[in-house]
């Protein structure tokens, strides 16, 4: 595989970051932070949480980043820290949510309304939608592959799972999520 010049840039910016040098982290920190951030945006479907989520990702690197062996895996080592942080996240959420639920049957207080998505871009929201309909196995899998540009090896990779995997579940994630903006729009 041919490395590109962005790729051994970030493999000097570890390398120095492993060596303890402040700047080094700095620099890689400004490097992925986009990346990180809109990764955990499309997976939280939030963005204040997003930001949370990206701060303990990069308290987790930070503290890992001395026992990775190989600068080279750091994208797909980076990515999986930020989608179990994600994870983490959505399972908090889901016991938030629940105990709220049952504190408004308690207090018969009816359900609470979502606030209206004043998202300017009306395609773009449909298709955010779209995808939170999507199983979270398949939301990442698109996420990573059309936003994030990666390969199906490095997907692989970072989620921990067989090629094939990816590969099945890129197909059933198109598949749905054509479905669902057929539904959706029509």
């Amino acid at each position: 595989m041919r490395r590109s010049q962005e790729d051994i840039e970030d493999e000097l910016l570890i390398l120095r970051c492993q060596d303890g040098e402040r700047d080094a982290l700095a620099s890689l920190v400004a490097r992925w932070q986009p990346r990180f951030g809109a990764f955990a945006w499309r997976l939280t479907g939030d963005r204040e949480s997003a930001r949370d989520v990206v701060q303990e990702s990069w308290l987790a690197i930070v503290k890992g980043l001395r026992r990775l062996d190989d600068p080279a895996c750091f994208r797909t080592w980076a990515y999986r820290i930020v989608r179990n942080k994600c994870a983490d996240w959505t399972r908090r959420r889901v016991v938030r949510r629940e105990g709220e639920r049952l504190l408004n049957e308690e207090t018969d207080h009816g359900d609470t309304t979502r606030a209206v998505d004043s998202e300017a871009n009306e395609e773009a929201s449909v298709i955010r939608q779209a995808m939170e309909e999507l199983p979270p196995e398949q939301r990442v899998v698109l996420s990573l592959h059309y936003l994030d540009g990666m390969g199906l090896q490095a997907i692989s990779e970072s989620l921990g799972v067989p090629v094939g995997t990816v590969k099945s579940r890129l197909f059933l994630a198109r598949n749905r999520l054509r479905s669902v903006l057929e539904r959706v729009t029509s």
